[in-house]
């Protein structure tokens, strides 16, 4: 499998941006809501910590068989960034495979904004030589789960350090 490179992505209301440096400030505005990390753990990242976060994210995986895909999601008609979509694409015994996950400001939630990113994101994957794409969900996260199933995947009953693993495969 080649590298592949993040590419923009266009929806209805949404441009799904390749991750560059320049956006660590604006996003770190939008990811500041502690809240966000519920699920997922954490605190919000200042805009340097951020920043050099995005620096290691955009140099890229250090495996070469390993794609990491990352997106910033802006919303168009506002012209202002909403979140983030990713990919971690990697080999597998059934061909490549895209471990996908998102995350939307809280301002911006409840408009459909992840779902729609979500489904770019797998629409852009199933034009890639990607086989599988999954996500991995914390049982109680209904909105997140709500996104993937709107995006093609099904829960499994698979378990990765406490989160659910979500599966669509894209070819056989």
């Amino acid at each position: 499998m080649n590298t592949l490179q993040a590419q923009a992505i266009s929806t209805r209301r949404l441009d799904l941006l390749p991750l560059h440096l320049e956006h660590a400030e604006e996003m770190a505005a939008v990811l500041s809501d502690p809240a966000l990390h519920t699920f997922i753990g954490g605190t919000p990242d200042t805009p340097q910590a951020l920043r050099s976060r995005y620096q290691r994210m955009t140099a890229g995986s250090p495996d070469p068989a390993v794609s990491w895909l990352n997106w910033v999601i802006r919303l168009r008609d506002t012209s202002c960034l909403t979140g983030t979509v990713q990919a971690t694409v990697s080999p597998s015994g059934h061909g490549p495979l895209a471990e996908i996950a998102w995350v939307v400001g809280t301002p911006w939630q409840g408009r459909g904004i992840a779902t729609e990113a979500a489904r770019g994101l797998v629409a852009w994957l199933c034009r890639q030589p990607v086989r599988t794409v999954i996500a991995h969900i914390h049982p109680e996260h209904r909105a997140s789960a709500a996104v993937a199933t709107a995006a093609g995947l099904t829960p499994t009953d698979e378990w990765h350090e406490g989160e659910i693993r979500w599966h669509q495969c894209l070819r056989r």
